[in-house]
């Protein structure tokens, strides 16, 4: 579905999730994530960019485990620190995982996922037209509940800090693995908030495609 299609399709309600899809290996149990290795920094930030082609295959288990231990995952487990900064040490960014069998949520203290709908919301997390068949997408979800210490007009702009520095994260871990990824805005909000169900102490903040770069010789449309 192209951009304008789906603009006008918004504009009238009419973007709606599809069934997720049969078949898929639902890897709730990740591998360990692998901690050392990988590009240096410097090369690393010299990699990092914005990518919009992705080859439709799953993103592997190990590579999963990685992305989401860089975004989220704990990193000093005697005080349950994290790989992102949060102010007060709220942690009131969750993750989740759109794909075409599900949507899961990632527990940072197991580093493991859980389904938490039968739906494929792809399409629902952008207006642009290649995250209708990119195999991911994360969607970054503030619990305002979690910031009962700061003042609720400025809740947003804490939360969104803080999602900002796990996207980063995950930019950085894409360029050293050899992922493509993009970070994205230009969100229904409503619509993608209706079909998690969400309450009003949660918003939908960002949306971040990842995936494969395209192979040669292979389409990024399945």
């Amino acid at each position: 579905m192209n951009t304008l299609t789906k603009l006008a399709l918004g504009l009238l309600g009419r973007v709606q999730p599809r069934p997720a899809s049969a078949g898929i290996a639902e890897p709730l149990a990740l591998p360990p994530p692998r901690r050392e290795g990988g590009l240096p920094l410097m090369q690393t930030l010299q990699r990092r960019q914005s990518q919009r082609e992705f080859d439709p295959r799953d993103v592997d288990a190990q590579a999963l485990s990685d992305l989401l231990w860089a975004v989220a995952g704990i990193n000093r487990p005697d005080l349950g620190g994290r790989t992102a900064p949060s102010a007060l040490n709220a942690q009131e960014v969750e993750v989740l995982l759109a794909r075409r069998d599900g949507v899961f949520r990632y527990d940072p203290p197991t580093h493991g996922l859980r389904r938490t709908h039968d739906l494929d919301v792809r399409a629902l997390t952008g207006y642009q037209d290649f995250i209708d068949t990119a195999p991911l997408d994360l969607i970054y979800i503030a619990d305002h509940g979690r910031l009962k210490l700061v003042p609720a007009a400025q809740r947003s702009a804490y939360a969104y800090t803080a999602a900002g520095a796990m996207a980063q994260n995950a930019y950085l871990c894409c360029a050293s693995s050899g992922l493509a990824t993009v970070l994205r805005a230009w969100i229904d909000r409503g619509a993608l908030a209706r079909a998690l169900g969400l309450d009003g102490d949660h918003e939908v903040l960002l949306c971040q495609t990842v995936g494969y770069p395209p192979s040669a010789g292979t389409s990024a449309t399945p």
